[in-house]
């Protein structure tokens, strides 16, 4: 693999990795409700998620797309219902109070977080056509396993520091102040954001 391609490579991760998405909201909320450690745990579970779509491009998923359109669209539909049920519970409650003394309230467990981030980017279908197409415009046939292991790698890190980088800006205590004072507001912008992105995952 030429220094070219991996910059490209590189690159074009990079810009996967930091485009919003519900991987960056659920970051981002969590950060804010949970504290960082469980926002670390969530961004590993999305950064797994993405490992999980880039290992399917490698191995051709999108070419099984194309033969058959109906499972993607399939994907698509489960993955927009997923967005859409977390959308209204984030929506529906809104309205219920923070618990704002010194402590953080109890966050979900870590598996529990790493679970959220995983269903989240797994719940995302483009994420697999943009994988592909990273590796279809960067990577030549025959390169050798270690490579692409060392790609793949490089998506866990990338996912993972970005996400994690969301987490702890959020979970600063003057962003959580805001949040406190702005609850229900931020809360159903948030809610509204995973619904249009859902809506938007079957449009496209």
């Amino acid at each position: 693999m030429s220094n070219a391609a991996f910059l490209a490579f590189a690159g074009l991760v990079l810009f996967a990795v930091v485009s919003p998405g519900p991987a960056v909201l659920m970051s981002a909320r969590t950060g804010l409700t949970e504290g960082f450690r469980t926002g670390v745990m969530l961004a590993l579970g999305i950064a797994s998620g993405a490992v999980i779509w880039a290992l399917a491009a490698i191995f051709g998923l999108h070419l099984i797309f194309n033969a058959a359109p109906s499972l993607l669209w399939a994907l698509k539909i489960g993955g927009a219902a997923y967005l859409m049920w977390m959308a209204w519970h984030l929506w529906r409650d809104a309205k219920m109070p923070f618990i704002a003394d010194d402590a953080r309230p109890v966050p979900r467990s870590p598996f529990a977080a790493y679970r959220l981030g995983l269903w989240t980017n797994l719940s995302n279908p483009k994420a697999v056509v943009m994988y592909s197409s990273i590796f279809l415009g960067t990577i030549s046939p025959g390169t050798p396993t270690w490579v692409l292991a060392c790609l793949i790698a490089m998506i866990l890190l990338m996912e993972t520091a970005w996400n994690s980088l969301v987490a702890r800006i959020f979970s600063m205590d003057r962003t959580r102040a805001a949040y406190i004072s702005l609850k229900t507001v931020i809360d159903r912008c948030f809610g509204a954001a995973l619904a249009l992105l859902g809506v938007k995952i079957v449009a496209t």
